[in-house]
């Protein structure tokens, strides 16, 4: 391919910062524009994703699902001719047990209630 017809996309990460622009073939899908940012993500920013389950691509107020193409996904309206499309990036914090280790810990030290039926 020629460049004729590719889409230029960034991905506008939760602190302002962006991956990109790069272009892609909108037979592309979001699954792996997803591995895409999760393989581009900067390595001195915290909390990034580890697989592409944690991200969330959201363009035009929707978010992308994984099993469409760009052409499916992206909105006709309102694009100017070679553009560059922003889609915004969510990454799900990853799920610690520190909760339920403060819980358990937190429980150890008070006195319970014990009923005796006699």
């Amino acid at each position: 391919m020629d460049g004729e017809g590719l889409i230029e996309l960034k991905f506008r990460l939760a602190d302002g910062s962006d991956i990109g622009p790069t272009k892609y073939s909108p037979a592309m899908t979001v699954a792996s524009l997803k591995e895409k940012v999760v393989a581009h993500w900067p390595r001195e920013k915290e909390n990034g994703p580890k697989t592409l389950n944690d991200v969330k691509l959201i363009h035009a107020g929707k978010i992308l699902e994984n099993n469409k193409t760009l052409a499916d996904s992206r909105l006709q309206v309102g694009e100017l001719p070679g553009g560059v499309i922003t889609m915004h990036v969510v990454v799900r914090p990853p799920i610690s047990d520190k909760k339920n280790e403060k819980l358990r810990d937190e429980s150890i030290g008070k006195p319970g209630c014990s009923c005796s039926i006699l």
